[in-house]
């Protein structure tokens, strides 16, 4: 992966979604001294199938912001486009676009936008609709012609995005060593745990590592024999 770059900017679909991809090399880059900042386009508040959406939105904004926080993230914004149900148009390129201006960086990095994850398995339209936003908004955001009134709101037009790194495709080019993040990554991950404890009956603890040690593994014969987090990167 690149590393002349100072500030990075994460936009995902819901809270977890950075937890399950990439915040082991994450951690690894705040503690290299780099300023990353999270953006969600909504707070999930139609992942927990026992909490209804009024409650599950504010619980999971919490789990998010302390994730976030252990692996030395302190900047966490909700666009508050709808779970589930986002589509992909010229509003949220258009929040992307401004979180792009507002933040000036000069990586971004997104989830998988392909419609399938490696495997086969279908990808979450959610998912398919922020990660395509997320490449077509960093174009906007540097054009003074498409949304002219992010620059009327004082959100002056940036250029400055080398590349887009794209967590857990199914087509990775990238690689960061996954080993000096590892263990707080899987503290992030655990802060979603309202989260976990819906979704398996395993212990979380158990869950969470065995998950991260495994999809870190899975890949880490293309890059090095070590255990990596992986990107598919697009140069701009």
């Amino acid at each position: 992966m690149p590393t002349d770059w100072q500030r990075a900017l994460a936009v995902v679909a819901h809270p977890d979604d950075l937890e399950y991809g990439c915040s082991a090399a994450i951690a690894s880059w705040v503690d290299e001294g780099r300023e990353i900042a999270y953006v969600l386009a909504t707070r999930g508040e139609a992942g927990i199938d026992t909490v209804a959406p009024d409650e599950c939105g504010p619980l999971r904004e919490r789990e998010q912001r302390a994730s976030a926080a252990a692996v030395g993230v302190s900047v966490v914004e909700f666009l508050d486009h709808r779970d589930g149900t986002i589509e992909y148009g010229v509003s949220l390129r258009r929040d992307i676009a401004a979180a792009v201006r507002r933040h000036r960086p000069e990586l971004v990095i997104t989830l998988n936008h392909h419609t399938t994850w490696d495997g086969g398995v279908w990808n979450t339209p959610d998912h398919v609709a922020v990660g395509h936003a997320t490449l077509d908004a960093v174009a906007d955001a540097g054009n003074r012609w498409i949304f002219p009134e992010l620059t009327e709101q004082g959100l002056q037009p940036w250029n400055g995005v080398r590349w887009v790194a794209v967590a857990n495709s199914k087509n990775p080019t990238h690689a960061v060593p996954a080993g000096p993040g590892l263990e707080r990554a899987v503290a992030s991950l655990l802060e979603h745990r309202a989260y976990i404890e819906a979704l398996t009956d395993e212990d979380p603890e158990a869950y969470v590592r065995r998950f991260l040690t495994d999809n870190t593994r899975e890949l880490s014969a293309r890059f090095g024999g070590q255990p990596a987090v992986v990107f598919e990167l697009f140069n701009r």
